[in-house]
């Protein structure tokens, strides 16, 4: 296969030669016209499932997650941190061991999924910090449980997100960091004090930064002005016009500079599907014709009805920054949080690939995606779905 495009960051037109699955050669081409853009592929380190297929489930087969994967991949997702998140300790268990399961069964599946996440279910308890997240399966930090679901996963969990204000957070923090994993601070009502113990016990990560908190905070000390503050904290964002206004988004990257934020989708296991009334874990869902996924309970957001490469659209869109700026975000940044080898346009590497087209101001969409070589038409969420900017 024979591509040309111009590359992401250096605009130069390109000619890329593909061979079983590989790039083999990248040559510079002058003295023609090239509007498409080329790129390596994203990655996501919060997807929960998506098209009505839920990560966290007990009955979850294989072939619902090559689905997921197979729609990923024609987002533009050549690798993902499938997520688990709050639920029974039999589901959590059960949920990753389809995960492994899948990960041996599906072609390229170790690349497509390289490790897990575990979302909860050492979280806060309260309306509003804990989110979509049941109630009834809210524990407190457990080495013991944790230990029992990493044997499941195969020993692939890798990020855990918690609060550091549940009992026994900070010790599991300092033993989760020991054994390589990443811990990150989301779901949380934690007090300044607690978020700075937590960056002591090893966090590096804020989940979903803005959301998973309380409605209303003190103005002046509250835990997202301290993980504004810590510049040891890389900030994960859902940058699909509901999770938080752009003005907020505008204020976290002024704040951790692009080298500190990584764009995650957060994909709810309704994430794809038509506006209308749906039930996912074990909650009463509603996805609007806006776009948004709400627990009609609660009134709160559930994760995101876009997948990564609409999100990143949409940063582009709202922050009038050059693509090449901001896809570090959704591709080198996780990758190199997770102790992942980063992509990058070369000789030798994977043929893990975006076409891109840019609209009359320069906004780039995704057109096409190829991992491993195998091409596929974008599914990305069209921008008219945009979002008005509601926090969670």
């Amino acid at each position: 296969m024979l591509l040309r495009a111009r590359h992401y960051q250096t605009n130069m037109p390109l000619d890329v030669l593909i061979e079983d699955g590989m790039i083999v050669s990248l040559t510079p081409v002058k003295d023609v016209q090239v509007r498409d853009v080329i790129a390596p592929a994203y990655f996501d380190l919060q997807i929960n499932g998506g098209l009505g297929i839920n990560f966290t489930s007990d009955s979850l087969t294989t072939d619902e997650i090559a689905r997921v994967v197979d729609h990923l991949a024609g987002e533009g997702v050549a690798g993902c941190c499938p997520t688990v998140i709050t639920a029974s300790s039999d589901t959590i268990a059960a949920s990753f061991l389809s995960l492994l399961r899948a990960r041996a069964e599906i072609p390229g599946g170790e690349s497509a999924m390289p490790c897990f996440h575990l979302e909860g279910p050492f979280i806060s308890g309260e309306d509003g910090p804990r989110g979509a997240h049941p109630r009834e399966h809210v524990q407190s930090a457990s080495w013991d449980a944790f230990r029992r679901w990493q044997d499941a996963a195969g020993g692939l969990i890798k990020l855990v997100t918690l609060a550091p204000e549940v009992p026994g957070a900070l010790s599991l923090m300092e033993q989760l960091v020991k054994h390589g994993i990443v811990c990150s601070i989301g779901h949380s009502a934690a007090s300044p004090s607690q978020i700075r113990d937590a960056i002591s016990a090893g966090a590096r990560l804020s989940t979903h930064l803005g959301n998973g908190c309380a409605r209303q905070l003190p103005r002046h000390e509250n835990l997202l002005w301290e993980q504004l503050a810590a510049d040891s904290l890389t900030a994960s964002i859902i940058p699909d016009g509901h999770h938080l206004p752009w003005t907020l988004v505008q204020c976290i990257e002024r704040c951790k500079t692009l080298s500190r934020m990584i764009i995650t989708c957060d994909s709810s296991p309704l994430a794809g599907l038509p506006a209308g009334q749906y039930t996912a874990w074990g909650s009463p869902l509603e996805i609007t014709p806006e776009g948004k996924i709400v627990l009609k309970s609660q009134g709160v957001l559930a994760g995101s009805w876009d997948f990564t490469a609409s999100c990143v659209e949409k940063y582009q869109r709202h922050s009038q920054r050059q693509y090449a700026e901001i896809h570090p975000l959704a591709a080198d940044h996780p990758r190199k949080l997770l102790g992942l080898p980063v992509a990058t346009l070369a000789l030798g590497q994977p043929a893990n690939l975006l076409l891109l087209q840019p609209n009359q101001y320069g906004i780039l969409h995704l057109k096409q995606s190829l991992i491993h070589g195998r091409s596929s038409l974008s599914s990305a969420s069209p921008l008219s779905r945009g979002g008005s900017g509601v926090e969670r």
